[in-house]
């Protein structure tokens, strides 16, 4: 099995026939989202970028052999007889710095003032450190004997004309872009970042800094997750609040879509006859809205809209429950679009510090501190609250993940959970 792919499926038994399971909902959305086409990109712009080509180098490098220190540069076999006290002398013919940009050759017998980094003259096999010298310009007493290539940094001692720099499916990060300038790449061809356009809607919902009526609360859930789609290395797109007018929001969502890769929508799908985005969303495009067996948030949604056919994914608007499905539906998307494996964050194992109680026939991802102590992982759920309370969110580094078939876990167990905010 590829490290991309879900593992067998075996259905837990507590979960209600006609609700989907969490990896059932996956399977649609990844099925229904690719990598991105891979098209040339700035190397100095590639961060994160995940490399659609192997990359071969078309010199060596480095590519030519050069001095490690600064003394000079000689053919070892003129100085096999130096040593302190009895040192041997030689002629200074020249002095090498880097970037001259002209060669040089010595004879037998003879040597050159080199500094760390200028290329090696041709009849020089070795550099003698400075500090091995009396540093003499005209002649210098060399009081120690090397061996051949000692000092020096051979040409292609790091990557031959020809070899593989990076291959196909590298992920860019700062050494990987070092490497590419070493061997003079400008460009690199690599899959783009995804264009995520992020939309809380609810009439209820203000920007964060307007007036408050007695019925309104601060938007969280776009910031959040733009924030998120951020971390991921993708291009976030916030719209903010949107009114879920049925005429309005159609609106809002077709302008957004020539920017978009992906659309996320928090909010409005839930509630019956007042669940108007769901209601819309069916109208525009084909959106399948599913019983999820995911705590907190069970209503979720996937499909395409408009002539785009632009993908989009519908999650619950309390913002607890939209960050868990974010992070269980969104982020492997994300991922496959990058081209990034695996596409869902690795679960570790830690041992649980408190007992908790779980609903059956739901996977539950319960808020979490996660550390590491002299004694190993250890996991403590924090005080289980309503999905709606962000309060709790913003403490917690992890999630345990409670089985759909566990109704509790105890104090010692070891349990499964994701760690949020760490690269994968």
């Amino acid at each position: 099995m590829s490290s991309g792919q879900l593992p067998p499926r075996t259905r837990p038994v507590s979960v209600a026939p006609g609700r989907l399971t969490v990896e059932d909902h996956l399977e649609t959305i990844l099925r229904g989202v690719g990598p991105l086409a891979a098209y040339d990109q700035p190397v100095v712009e590639s961060l994160g970028l995940t490399l659609h080509e192997d990359v071969v180098s078309d010199h060596d490098l480095p590519r030519f052999s050069s001095a490690a220190v600064d003394g000079y540069a000689v053919n070892a076999t003129d100085v096999v007889g130096a040593r302190p006290g009895e040192p041997v002398e030689l002629p200074v013919v020249a002095e090498i710095v880097p970037g001259l940009g002209k060669p040089f050759a010595i004879s037998g017998g003879s040597c050159v003032r080199i500094t760390a980094g200028a290329p090696l003259p041709r009849g020089a096999d070795a550099v003698v450190p400075a500090d091995a010298t009396d540093g003499g310009r005209s002649s210098v007493l060399i009081n120690r004997a090397v061996l051949a290539g000692s000092g020096v940094r051979h040409a292609a001692g790091d990557l031959s004309r020809g070899g593989v720099a990076l291959p196909e499916g590298a992920v860019l990060g700062p050494r990987e872009i070092g490497l590419l300038a070493a061997i003079g790449r400008d460009r690199v061809r690599a899959r783009p970042r995804p264009r995520v356009v992020v939309m809380s809607t609810g009439r209820e919902l203000r920007e964060p800094g307007a007036h408050l009526d007695v019925d309104s609360v601060s938007d969280a859930n776009s910031s959040m997750l733009a924030a998120a789609v951020r971390d991921l290395g993708a291009i976030a797109y916030r719209v903010g609040v949107v009114d879920d007018e049925p005429t309005h929001f159609k609106r809002v969502l077709s302008d957004q879509l020539v920017r978009a890769d992906l659309v996320v929508i928090t909010g409005g799908i839930t509630g019956g006859e007042h669940a108007l985005v769901k209601k819309t969303l069916t109208e525009v495009g084909e959106v399948t809205f599913a019983d999820v067996a995911v705590a907190p948030g069970r209503t979720h949604g996937f499909g395409r809209v408009f002539d785009e056919q632009t993908p989009v994914i519908a999650l619950p608007g309390d913002p607890v429950s939209a960050y868990v499905g974010f992070e269980v539906f969104v982020v492997p998307a994300i991922r496959r679009m990058l081209g990034r494996t695996p596409y869902r964050r690795p679960q570790v194992h830690a041992v649980l510090a408190e007992d908790v109680t779980s609903e059956t026939g739901v996977r539950e991802y319960r808020p979490a501190l996660f550390e590491v102590t002299h004694r190993g992982a250890k996991v403590t759920p924090l005080p289980r609250t309503g999905p709606h309370l962000v309060g709790v969110l913003a403490k917690a580094n992890a999630f345990i993940v409670i089985g759909e078939d566990e109704s509790a876990l105890n104090l010692g167990d070891t349990v499964r959970t994701l760690v949020l905010d760490r690269n994968f």
